[in-house]
């Protein structure tokens, strides 16, 4: 069968005409031979026990005395381990700078305290035996250092690290993940260190966090490395094509940091300080909120952790032992804000020796540390090629037969109602009927490049299923700004066909399809001004929009209804509010403030920051931004030219964006009015503006970018308007 395969054309014709992609055939192939190696490493995998440690500490910003030698050695080295060192020792810092907003936007300093960190770890390791640092990666206040003994540095490679800011707007640094991974011996590592979204309400953000953590790390480590880890069991066999692995791609994931989750709101503040001063360890155990979601399955599903049985490590008066409940501080609830979780593809080959914290007290919170004894692979080249042989004369004795068939459960896929920034899932089971092997992949229809349009994405897109198998294929949309814009311009629907190409078989065509219930963020200036009714009540379809439009005659409105309102809401929440514009909302509040505005109904309880971020949101969201980019400087803006061409530009500005520019404008300077208790300069709103009025297109961006934001600095400060 294999010399058959070598010398079989890539290209073949069968009697319907139709061109076979042997390729394809053989790529589909390969998964399924390794998908059984997989399951069968067992027969061709010693295993070697290994000690790892994993330690976090967010230092709140603080400088230890680099000068005092072995500080740090009650922590990297636990007296409960004794003698035994670790074999990998991964170590996670959290705030090792101030998270102010100029170290998180251009993370200067981060650079110089992770050399002073990392020079500190190195000392105090190699005071027992010989480390090396095999990598480490740091983004704004996150840190993290892996380093592994020199007995097994020869074993190390493929070391390849990630980040990834989840932080103001979802995506700066100041909250998220760095992450380091590597092959150890034959087996994958991944070591995480994250911040999380703080305080005690916002359980949701951090399980939000923590999904966009894991969802958005990648690592390219090449195909070939990536094929090998299949070939080990360590990676899905789908992803035998692809050049890049993801968190849970590995053998083990240790996942440390500060994950900021609380004691759960059932117990008061002060019943927290008492409970902890008692070491009433259990009670407060069972009010932990991060065992609360995960027992609930809403975050870190597939990992486990140890159990708590030592005091809660935030919040502390630093260099002292006493929680902080000083009376000119902001009071905190103790908690276990830093954590150590593990998920390992095989339980049995985790188990934790001891999960402890350390008294190290330069910070508001205690350093934290867990060891681990697990068991790493060793393949046995031999015994897997035996196992190879094996799965080859299965598969070969199922080949030798006649043509395919496979029975959907199902051809069309709809998701029924779609909302703006919406993601939704559907799947459709393939299983093959047939008495024959059957490879199926999907294949662009007629003349077009993609699989599907841009806003579906299928999973897998190929297969190969034995006789009886079963295979689900797994359907997402996701509807991103850029596609509702094209929704709101009828320029897109929510329709595709996708067509399943079963080899030497037949063609099954599959149908997707979904309502977008429309949203005024997407839409243009010029669309909302002249609607009265609910964005929600208009019609996408041209004709039906036509004869909505004759029985609602188009409004005349100075501003979009829903730019007066959410700014009308600010003004009734308080302009004293601190950091308006700065802090962030929350993720649940903002989707429900923009489903408000699509309906016209009446705003909830929500916070402030959420309103303001629903606004900067739907700035930034517009089809044609409130400045639109021909209106860009093309001189370097100064003292001596800022005044004519600021005339100039309110005088090109067209009419709606005119009027929308003056009220925002108008708007933020009532703002700064509560300087004093908000705490904003001008300076920090011409930035907000910068971020939501414009959108540049392609040269010079920083340079026109920074020259509008004087721009609109010079309009927040002087009555140019």
């Amino acid at each position: 069968m294999a010399s058959m395969l070598a010398t079989t054309s890539p290209d073949m014709e069968p009697e319907d005409g139709r061109v076979v992609n042997q390729e394809a055939i053989t790529k589909i192939r390969e998964a399924w031979i390794f998908k059984q190696l997989s399951q069968r490493q067992s027969e061709f995998t010693n295993f070697s026990s290994i000690n790892l440690l994993c330690c976090t500490w967010n230092v709140n910003a603080k400088k230890l005395d680099f000068d005092t030698p072995n500080l740090m050695s009650s922590w990297l080295f636990p007296p409960a381990n004794g003698d035994v060192l670790p074999d990998i020792v991964a170590v996670g810092f959290q705030e090792i700078v101030d998270l102010n907003a100029v170290n998180v936007a251009v993370d200067s300093k981060a650079k110089q305290r992770s050399e002073l960190w990392q020079e500190q770890i190195h000392k105090t390791l190699n005071t027992k035996t010989s480390y090396t640092l095999v990598s480490e990666v740091h983004l704004v206040g996150m840190l993290l250092c892996v380093y592994v003994k020199n007995t097994h540095i020869a074993k190390v490679s493929n070391v390849h690290s990630a980040t990834v800011g989840v932080g103001v707007m979802g995506v700066m640094g100041n909250k998220g993940g760095v992450s380091v991974r590597m092959q150890f011996y034959d087996s994958s590592v991944c070591f995480v260190c994250s911040h999380f979204a703080a305080h005690r309400e916002n359980v949701a953000g951090r399980n939000a966090d923590f999904a966009s953590i894991l969802n958005k790390t990648s690592f390219e480590i090449g195909k070939e490395a990536v094929q090998e880890a299949v070939r080990a069991g360590s990676v899905s066999q789908w992803a035998s094509g692809s050049s890049a692995v993801g968190l849970k791609d590995h053998d083990f994931v240790f996942w440390l940091g500060d994950l900021n989750y609380r004691i759960d709101e059932t117990l008061s503040t002060d019943e927290v300080f008492v409970k902890s001063n008692n070491m009433e360890i259990e009670t407060l155990r069972a009010h932990d909120q991060l065992n609360i979601e995960r027992f609930n399955n809403n975050v870190f599903e597939g990992f486990e952790e140890g159990v708590l049985k030592f005091a809660p490590t935030y919040k502390y008066q630093p260099n002292t032992d006493l929680y902080e409940c000083r009376p000119d501080k902001k009071l905190r609830a103790p908690a276990w804000c830093d954590r150590v979780l593990w998920h390992s593809q095989n339980p049995a080959h985790v188990q934790q020796k001891n999960y402890l914290r350390s008294e190290l007290n330069i910070s508001d919170h205690k350093p934290v540390m867990a060891t681990f004894n697990t068991q790493v692979k060793n393949i046995i080249a031999a015994k897997r090629q035996e196992v190879y042989a094996e799965v080859m004369r299965t598969l070969d004795k199922f080949e030798n037969q006649s043509l395919p068939k496979v029975d959907l459960n199902k051809i069309d896929v709809n998701f029924g109602e779609l909302y703006y920034e919406n993601k939704a899932s559907e799947s459709i089971l393939v299983t093959n009927s047939g008495k024959v092997v059957a490879h199926f992949r999907l294949v662009p229809k007629l003349e077009d490049e993609g699989l599907c349009k841009d806003w579906i994405s299928v999973s897998p897109t190929f297969g190969m299923l034995i006789p009886g198998e079963s295979m689900t294929i797994n359907f997402s949309i996701n509807l991103d700004n850029k596609t509702a814009q094209q929704l709101n311009q009828g320029r897109e629907s929510l329709d595709d066909i996708i067509i399943l190409r079963l080899e030497n078989g037949r063609d099954h065509y599959l149908t997707v399809s979904g309502t977008y219930a429309r949203s005024c963020f997407g839409m243009s200036l010029r669309d909302l001004v002249v609607i009265g009714e609910p964005v929600r009540d208009l019609p996408l379809e041209p004709k039906a929009r036509a004869e909505f439009e004759k029985k609602h005659p188009p409004a005349s409105l100075s501003v979009p209804k829903e730019l007066w309102r959410i700014v009308d809401a600010i003004n009734e929440k308080g302009l004293h509010e601190k950091d308006l514009f700065l802090t962030p909302g929350f993720a649940a509040e903002v989707k429900q403030i923009r489903e408000c505005l699509d309906t016209s109904s009446d705003f909830g309880l929500f916070h402030v920051h959420s309103m303001c971020e629903a606004l900067v949101s739907f700035l930034s969201s517009l089809s044609e931004p409130l400045v639109p980019s021909s209106l860009f400087p093309t001189l370097e803006i100064d003292q001596q030219n800022i005044m004519p061409w600021s005339r100039r530009f309110l005088e090109v500005l067209p009419p709606i964006h005119y009027n929308c520019f003056v009220y925002i404008i108008s708007f933020l300077r009532e703002v700064l009015l509560f300087s004093n208790s908000n705490g904003l300069t001008a300076q920090k709103l011409a930035r907000v503006c910068s971020n939501c009025m414009i959108q540049s297109d392609g040269g010079g961006k920083n340079d026109r970018s920074r020259s509008m934001a004087l721009i609109f600095l010079h309009f927040l400060t002087t009555n140019s308007i």
